[in-house]
């Protein structure tokens, strides 16, 4: 995906305005990390007419880091959750694998969310979702951590249903414990979550309302999509969060 000009005006006043003599507008460097994140190339294999494959790489890296893609994505959603009446959201996580050019991140950059389950190495991308398009927070832990635990965590810094009435908090049975569930309550959502078929007194489904827990498999579907997302190649969480914050970004001027 590329953006035209007037997607790229929408988020342009949120960028850091380039001073002095600067080879590449915000314009041109946008859609050359978008290349990039679509199409999971390295870095030094961006085609030369978006530029100087550093200088991208760079721009990228300290947005990243002084948090510019976190406030761009931020205010898209809250303009796009403001449109849309929330009645639930659901909660998942789904598993990226890291790529053996992803591990071996120097030990100054501290401990990085990688880590080794069945499948090999591997990063966990935990979400919450309002719909098929919207993300309302999510988080990265290393593969072979517990759902439960990251999906509270999650829940806390939600905070409660902003919406008038009810709104349920759909999960599937990694989030069936009763720590997640008294959690979701004490926040005013209402749970609705398969009970282990083990449980002595198990609780009655809302079968019409787990049915849009498939929603928030639509999204992760949509953000797979990018390959630098799919597979992890980065070695730190910064640009790894950074490419995984730029694909909800594109996807959010796309609707």
């Amino acid at each position: 995906m590329q953006l035209t000009r007037e997607q790229f005006e929408l988020i342009a006043p949120l960028l850091p305005r380039q001073r002095g003599n600067v080879r590449l507008d915000n314009f041109e460097v946008v859609n050359a990390i978008l290349y990039v994140a679509a199409n999971g190339c390295k870095w030094r294999a961006l085609p030369s007419h978006y530029g100087p494959w550093h200088s991208i790489y760079t721009r990228m890296s300290r947005w990243a880091k002084a948090g510019v893609l976190d406030a761009v994505f931020e205010r898209l959603q809250r303009q796009r959750l403001m449109q849309v009446r929330i009645e639930a959201v659901s909660l998942d996580s789904t598993i990226m694998k890291v790529h053996p050019d992803g591990t071996g991140a120097p030990e100054k950059n501290g401990p990085q969310a990688i880590g080794k389950s069945r499948g090999g190495w591997s990063t966990k991308l935990h979400l919450v979702a309002a719909s098929a398009c919207d993300v309302v927070t999510w988080s990265l832990t290393p593969g072979q951590a517990g759902d439960g635990p990251e999906g509270r965590r999650l829940i806390e810094a939600m905070g409660g249903p902003q919406e008038a009435g009810e709104v349920a908090l759909l999960m599937d049975s990694a989030y069936e414990g009763d720590a997640t569930r008294d959690l979701a309550e004490q926040l005013g959502f209402v749970p609705v979550v398969p009970p282990n078929p083990q449980r002595k007194q198990p609780w009655s489904l809302d079968k019409e309302r787990y049915r849009r827990r498939n929603e928030v498999e639509r999204l992760f579907r949509r953000i797979k999509a990018w390959r630098r997302v799919f597979t992890r190649y980065d070695k730190t969480d910064v640009m790894f969060a950074a490419f995984i914050t730029v694909a909800f970004i594109a996807e959010a001027l796309r609707l």
